[in-house]
């Protein structure tokens, strides 16, 4: 996204901000749903039949915690029966959870498929 033009009012405060069309046509997009109640929102995201998770899941990735860590354990996983399942040592998996090691991007493709979430997810 590249920075707006701001346009000022005669007291020097912003009046108007000029944006690329693309970002305008994305800003409407999902002002579309600023207008939805709470229950057209359940319905929409319902329709779309995704997994969705607790909100304490959703804590825990906002406050920072290891996405793999968070995931492996809403699914009751150990990190032994995760790295069985991945085929990688539990050590390395340790490492990739605590941050020491990234992991490559073949193992966190089949962390991912494991964990029955997206690379995405992960990252």
């Amino acid at each position: 996204m590249t920075k707006p033009q701001i346009i000022l009012d005669e007291g020097g405060n912003p009046a108007f901000a000029v944006i690329r069309w693309r970002e305008y046509e994305r800003l409407m997009a999902t002002g579309d749903e600023a207008s939805l109640t709470d229950e057209e929102l359940y319905d929409r995201a319902k329709a779309e039949n995704e997994e969705s998770f607790p909100i304490d899941v959703a804590d825990r990735l906002l406050a920072g915690e290891n996405a793999v860590k968070v995931y492996r354990d809403y699914r009751g996983l150990t990190q032994k029966q995760l790295a069985k399942a991945v085929g990688i040592n539990p050590i390395y998996l340790s490492q990739i959870e605590t941050g020491r090691r990234t992991g490559s991007a073949r193992t966190l493709a089949a962390l991912a498929a494991a964990l029955s979430v997206d690379v995405d997810d992960l990252i």
